[in-house]
């Protein structure tokens, strides 16, 4: 699937597809021995994808999918417990962007009165508002869905969806800022600033130059190719290669653009969150530990 300025995709397609890889790295995260989390709704993601036609072209016993499935938990926890402090400080207005088949407003516990926004495509929320209603799932706060493409004019459809700017927002961006080109995710953090009012915060998962580069794009592409291989010989369907539904482009850097506007700025590299969480990737695949930081920023 190439790109388009106003491409769109279901939840077993493209972008869209991404997302049920995150929640079968999720479900596998909660069925581990001693899970950092626990999700018990991303089972029902998977099985109705299943039911759908859906196969996940992934080897359970590859290397580089165990890996990929340590970030993925590492990373749901990390933002996990950035909601839960922000809870603790008294923002109870939330907002996920690109929220995929995320359940955070279904298992996290809110504090009293909180409202989770949820952003993303229309077809990617109705499928995860079908599949949590077969198994009447209820979200444990305040709800509300609102089918956007984030490349439109989301914070209008934001704030007629109740979204009150003159309150602190906990905002979170997790697994989006490559399939937005440089222009659109300069707009993002625009529209979110102006979006915040004093003592909001923001966690991000930004990508580094070294994911954008041409060297780190061809390391990545060997090693999906090592995987199509390997899901040939298996009889799986052909493994996508994310990148290229990526837009390759320099960036901006997000704590600096943070910084310059009055944020208050602490980060942590991909590799020390593993390593904090005891999920640090064995020596033969450090370099498929995406070039990521985690930026937390607070509003002064």
């Amino acid at each position: 699937m190439s790109r388009t300025d106003d491409d769109t995709w279901d939840i077993t397609e493209g972008v869209g597809a991404t997302a049920l890889s995150v929640a079968r790295a999720r479900a596998d995260e909660t069925d581990a021995e001693r899970p950092l989390y626990t999700d018990p709704f991303a089972h029902f993601f998977i099985d109705a994808a299943v039911e759908a036609g859906w196969r996940s072209p992934f080897l359970d016993d590859a290397g580089a999918t165990r890996m990929m499935s340590a970030y993925i938990a590492c990373r749901t926890k990390q933002i996990d417990d950035f909601f839960t402090t922000a809870g603790a400080n008294g923002l109870d207005q939330v907002v996920i962007l690109a929220a995929g088949l995320d359940t955070r407003a279904w298992r996290l516990p809110w504090i009293s009165g909180t409202v989770v926004y949820e952003l993303d495509q229309p077809k990617v929320l109705e499928f995860k508002k079908r599949v949590l209603a077969a198994h009447a799932a209820r979200p444990a706060t305040g709800y509300v869905a609102v089918p956007i493409d984030l490349r439109k004019d989301w914070p209008k459809a934001l704030r007629q969806a109740g979204f009150d700017a003159s309150r602190p927002t906990a905002w979170s961006a997790e697994g989006l800022l490559p399939y937005l080109s440089a222009a659109d995710q300069d707009a993002l953090f625009e529209h979110i600033d102006r979006l915040s009012a004093v003592g909001s915060r923001l966690d991000v998962e930004a990508f580094g130059p070294d994911f954008y580069s041409a060297e780190g794009l061809a390391r990545r592409r060997a090693r999906i190719e090592q995987a199509r291989e390997a899901a040939r010989a298996a009889g799986r369907p052909e493994v996508p290669d994310p990148s290229r539904l990526w837009y390759l482009e320099p960036r901006t850097d997000v704590a600096r653009w943070l910084t310059e506007r009055g944020w208050e700025v602490s980060t942590i590299t991909a590799v020390d969150l593993m390593e904090h969480y005891e999920r640090q990737a064995p020596e033969d695949l450090e370099e498929l530990v995406p070039d990521t930081t985690f930026v937390e920023a607070q509003k002064l």
